[in-house]
């Protein structure tokens, strides 16, 4: 009888240690799985928020986490426009622009990114990407300044038609991405296409 215990304990013991230690792994990796996420989502934010604040051409140390987040707590509100959401930037009780969202397809997939506009709606300010699927090298190349800063103060026309028109072609304002001729015309397109939404929900007084 004595050995009969003895033996239930033996396998008894084993089990419950082993259901404990289940227990406390499934609860560290839930744990760790929940910061990850919280981590990925404050990311996520502090990127729109440095790309917000570029195109509209506020001046902050886009290396300093700190520096970004405070100026755009300070300057950068929400709001809508008709059904187009925008965040609107202010400096001393001046409204400097409005940075809207902007979304479509490329060569490879798709785009998320920011466009803003003047306070007038007549100019671009700037033009940024959060994030795209386009070949490092030939398409991935819209992340470089040098592509993004040809947008930067680019006037909008008064008259309906195109406001990115790249060169050789007459009334080119912007160069192509040598190589890279698809996914340059689709954020022709895409940047061409949001100012249209921008400039109707403006004008029907949304």
């Amino acid at each position: 009888m004595a050995k009969k215990k003895k033996n239930t304990k033996q396998i008894l013991y084993p089990t419950l240690a082993m259901i404990a230690l289940t227990a406390v792994l499934t609860l560290a990796l839930a744990l760790m799985n929940s910061a990850t996420k919280e981590r990925i989502a404050d990311l996520e934010d502090l990127k729109v928020q440095r790309t917000i604040l570029y195109v509209l051409n506020i001046d902050v140390d886009q290396n300093d986490d700190d520096a970004v987040v405070s100026t755009y707590e300070s300057m950068i509100s929400p709001g809508t426009l008709g059904e187009l959401q925008y965040f609107e930037a202010r400096e001393g009780g001046n409204l400097i622009g409005y940075a809207f969202p902007m979304n479509g397809a490329a060569l490879w997939g798709s785009v998320r990114g920011y466009i803003a506009v003047s306070p007038e709606f007549d100019r671009i300010l700037g033009v940024d990407f959060v994030s795209h699927s386009e070949t490092p090298g030939l398409g991935g190349r819209i992340d470089e300044n040098w592509y993004k800063e040809q947008f930067r103060d680019m006037p909008i026309p008064e008259e309906s038609g195109p406001v990115v028109i790249y060169k050789p072609a007459d009334g080119g304002n912007a160069d192509a991405i040598s190589g890279a001729t698809l996914t340059s015309d689709a954020i022709r397109k895409l940047i061409d296409s949001s100012i249209e939404r921008i400039l109707q929900a403006e004008r029907s007084g949304a």
